[in-house]
Protein backbone atom coordinates (compact mmCIF):
# COMPACT_ATOMS: atom_id res chain seq x y z
CA UNK A 1 0.00 0.00 0.00
CA UNK A 2 2.72 2.86 0.68
CA UNK A 3 4.23 1.86 -2.10
CA UNK A 4 1.81 1.78 -4.48
CA UNK A 5 0.92 5.64 -2.87
CA UNK A 6 4.60 6.62 -3.45
CA UNK A 7 4.30 5.46 -7.17
CA UNK A 8 1.00 7.60 -6.76
CA UNK A 9 2.87 10.50 -5.24
CA UNK A 10 6.06 9.82 -7.90
CA UNK A 11 3.73 10.07 -11.03
CA UNK A 12 2.22 13.10 -10.10
CA UNK A 13 5.05 14.72 -8.95
CA UNK A 14 6.33 13.79 -12.54
CA UNK A 15 2.92 14.71 -14.94
CA UNK A 16 3.08 18.13 -13.13
CA UNK A 17 6.78 18.40 -13.44
CA UNK A 18 5.71 17.48 -17.24
CA UNK A 19 3.28 19.22 -17.19
CA UNK A 20 4.37 22.57 -15.73
CA UNK A 21 7.34 22.56 -18.04
CA UNK A 22 5.25 21.93 -21.37
CA UNK A 23 3.37 24.99 -20.22
CA UNK A 24 6.51 27.02 -19.04
CA UNK A 25 7.70 25.87 -22.65
CA UNK A 26 4.06 26.86 -24.49
CA UNK A 27 4.21 30.21 -22.47
CA UNK A 28 8.08 31.31 -23.35
CA UNK A 29 7.31 29.86 -26.99
CA UNK A 30 4.24 32.45 -27.15
CA UNK A 31 5.81 35.31 -25.10
CA UNK A 32 8.83 35.35 -28.15
CA UNK A 33 6.19 35.36 -30.52
CA UNK A 34 4.36 38.07 -28.88
CA UNK A 35 7.50 39.78 -28.29
CA UNK A 36 8.71 38.95 -32.04
CA UNK A 37 5.75 40.36 -33.12
CA UNK A 38 5.64 43.55 -30.95
CA UNK A 39 9.05 44.01 -31.66
CA UNK A 40 8.16 43.95 -35.80
CA UNK A 41 5.08 46.34 -35.26
CA UNK A 42 7.49 49.03 -33.41
CA UNK A 43 10.31 48.62 -36.51
CA UNK A 44 7.81 49.22 -38.89
CA UNK A 45 6.09 52.14 -36.60
CA UNK A 46 9.13 53.85 -36.05
CA UNK A 47 10.42 52.85 -40.16
CA UNK A 48 6.92 54.36 -40.85
CA UNK A 49 7.56 57.95 -38.81
CA UNK A 50 10.96 58.00 -40.44
CA UNK A 51 9.56 57.81 -43.83
CA UNK A 52 6.59 60.69 -43.27
CA UNK A 53 9.03 62.74 -41.54
CA UNK A 54 11.83 62.46 -44.50
CA UNK A 55 9.25 63.04 -47.13
CA UNK A 56 7.55 65.76 -44.87
CA UNK A 57 11.26 67.16 -44.48
CA UNK A 58 11.62 66.92 -48.25
CA UNK A 59 7.49 68.96 -48.80
CA UNK A 60 9.15 71.52 -46.39
CA UNK A 61 12.74 71.87 -48.21
CA UNK A 62 10.90 72.23 -51.75
CA UNK A 63 8.30 74.47 -50.27
CA UNK A 64 11.19 76.51 -48.72
CA UNK A 65 13.01 76.37 -52.18
CA UNK A 66 10.11 77.36 -54.33
CA UNK A 67 8.77 80.39 -51.69
CA UNK A 68 12.71 81.68 -51.74
CA UNK A 69 12.33 81.87 -55.74
CA UNK A 70 9.23 83.73 -55.61
CA UNK A 71 10.40 85.62 -53.20
CA UNK A 72 13.29 86.29 -55.32
CA UNK A 73 11.75 86.84 -58.16
CA UNK A 74 9.07 89.43 -56.50
CA UNK A 75 12.43 91.20 -55.04
CA UNK A 76 13.50 91.18 -58.78
CA UNK A 77 10.58 92.88 -59.97
CA UNK A 78 10.25 95.52 -57.37
CA UNK A 79 13.12 96.47 -58.30
CA UNK A 80 13.27 96.47 -61.61
CA UNK A 81 9.73 98.57 -61.16
CA UNK A 82 11.44 100.99 -58.61
CA UNK A 83 14.79 101.50 -61.48
CA UNK A 84 12.31 102.51 -64.38
CA UNK A 85 10.45 104.85 -62.09
CA UNK A 86 13.88 105.87 -61.08
CA UNK A 87 14.99 106.51 -65.08
CA UNK A 88 11.93 107.78 -66.02
CA UNK A 89 12.40 110.55 -63.51
CA UNK A 90 16.00 110.99 -64.86
CA UNK A 91 15.04 110.79 -68.33
CA UNK A 92 12.05 113.40 -68.14
CA UNK A 93 14.31 115.93 -65.85
CA UNK A 94 17.45 115.88 -68.24
CA UNK A 95 15.26 116.42 -71.23
CA UNK A 96 13.20 119.12 -69.52
CA UNK A 97 16.61 120.41 -68.96
CA UNK A 98 17.82 120.30 -71.89
CA UNK A 99 14.82 122.30 -73.30
CA UNK A 100 15.76 125.41 -71.88
CA UNK A 101 14.99 128.61 -73.72
CA UNK A 102 18.53 128.82 -75.76
CA UNK A 103 17.87 125.66 -76.74
CA UNK A 104 14.76 126.68 -77.77
CA UNK A 105 15.70 129.82 -79.25
CA UNK A 106 18.53 127.34 -81.54
CA UNK A 107 16.03 124.79 -83.15
CA UNK A 108 12.45 126.34 -83.45
CA UNK A 109 13.50 128.97 -86.23
CA UNK A 110 15.15 126.66 -88.75
CA UNK A 111 12.24 124.28 -87.80
CA UNK A 112 9.31 126.58 -88.69
CA UNK A 113 10.93 128.21 -91.60
CA UNK A 114 10.95 124.55 -92.88
CA UNK A 115 7.46 124.24 -92.06
CA UNK A 116 6.36 127.68 -93.43
CA UNK A 117 7.79 127.39 -96.81
CA UNK A 118 5.75 124.59 -97.77
CA UNK A 119 2.79 126.95 -97.56
CA UNK A 120 1.71 125.70 -93.87
CA UNK A 121 -0.17 128.24 -91.39
CA UNK A 122 1.59 126.92 -87.58
CA UNK A 123 1.17 127.36 -84.70
CA UNK A 124 3.51 127.04 -81.71
CA UNK A 125 2.51 126.46 -78.48
CA UNK A 126 5.41 127.19 -76.00
CA UNK A 127 4.95 126.60 -72.18
CA UNK A 128 4.73 130.07 -69.63
CA UNK A 129 7.93 129.70 -68.45
CA UNK A 130 9.80 130.25 -71.92
CA UNK A 131 6.78 132.01 -73.81
CA UNK A 132 8.16 135.94 -72.42
CA UNK A 133 11.85 135.28 -73.80
CA UNK A 134 11.44 133.27 -76.80
CA UNK A 135 8.22 134.90 -78.07
CA UNK A 136 10.50 138.15 -78.28
CA UNK A 137 13.37 136.08 -79.99
CA UNK A 138 11.49 133.90 -82.50
CA UNK A 139 9.08 137.08 -83.49
CA UNK A 140 12.24 139.33 -84.18
CA UNK A 141 13.80 136.06 -86.24
CA UNK A 142 10.41 134.91 -87.66
CA UNK A 143 9.29 138.82 -88.93
CA UNK A 144 8.20 137.76 -91.99
CA UNK A 145 6.85 134.05 -91.41
CA UNK A 146 4.77 136.21 -88.87
CA UNK A 147 3.34 137.95 -91.75
CA UNK A 148 2.76 134.42 -93.73
CA UNK A 149 0.20 133.51 -90.45
CA UNK A 150 2.73 131.95 -87.69
CA UNK A 151 1.16 132.48 -84.59
CA UNK A 152 2.80 131.74 -81.08
CA UNK A 153 1.02 131.74 -77.98
CA UNK A 154 1.22 129.77 -74.87
CA UNK A 155 -0.19 126.20 -73.46
CA UNK A 156 -0.99 125.95 -70.17
CA UNK A 157 -0.66 122.28 -69.55
CA UNK A 158 2.78 122.51 -71.22
CA UNK A 159 5.86 121.68 -68.88
CA UNK A 160 8.92 122.24 -71.32
CA UNK A 161 9.56 121.72 -74.87
CA UNK A 162 7.00 122.75 -77.52
CA UNK A 163 4.60 121.76 -79.98
CA UNK A 164 3.26 122.95 -83.69
CA UNK A 165 0.29 122.06 -85.29
CA UNK A 166 -1.71 123.72 -88.49
CA UNK A 167 -3.61 126.02 -87.64
CA UNK A 168 -6.46 124.12 -89.25
CA UNK A 169 -5.90 121.25 -87.10
CA UNK A 170 -5.08 118.94 -89.48
CA UNK A 171 -1.81 117.73 -87.58
CA UNK A 172 0.10 118.29 -84.09
CA UNK A 173 3.80 117.39 -83.92
CA UNK A 174 4.26 116.92 -79.58
CA UNK A 175 7.78 117.94 -78.95
CA UNK A 176 7.05 117.99 -75.41
CA UNK A 177 9.11 117.20 -72.24
CA UNK A 178 6.15 114.54 -71.64
CA UNK A 179 6.24 112.97 -75.01
CA UNK A 180 10.18 113.13 -75.87
CA UNK A 181 10.90 111.44 -72.30
CA UNK A 182 7.96 108.77 -72.87
CA UNK A 183 9.87 108.06 -76.26
CA UNK A 184 13.95 108.10 -74.20
CA UNK A 185 12.13 106.40 -72.05
CA UNK A 186 10.25 103.41 -74.42
CA UNK A 187 14.06 102.78 -75.52
CA UNK A 188 15.41 102.47 -72.45
CA UNK A 189 13.37 100.61 -70.29
CA UNK A 190 13.74 97.05 -72.67
CA UNK A 191 17.40 97.66 -72.67
CA UNK A 192 17.21 97.98 -69.01
CA UNK A 193 15.27 95.09 -68.57
CA UNK A 194 17.76 93.13 -70.63
CA UNK A 195 20.43 94.69 -68.26
CA UNK A 196 18.59 93.43 -64.96
CA UNK A 197 18.11 90.00 -66.74
CA UNK A 198 21.33 89.58 -67.14
CA UNK A 199 22.49 90.74 -64.10
CA UNK A 200 20.26 87.65 -62.55
CA UNK A 201 21.58 85.80 -64.50
CA UNK A 202 25.34 85.86 -63.56
CA UNK A 203 24.11 85.89 -59.60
Amino acid sequence: MDIQLHELIEKIKKDGIEGASEEASRLKAEAESEAKRILGAAKKEAADIIAKAKADAERAEKAGIAAIGQASRNAVLVFKSKIQELLDLITRKETAAAYSADTLKTVLPDIIRGWVSKGEELAVILPPRDLDSVEAFLRDKLASELQKGLEIKTGRGLEGGFTISNRDGSAYYDFSVEAVAELFSAYLNPRLAEVLKTAVKEE
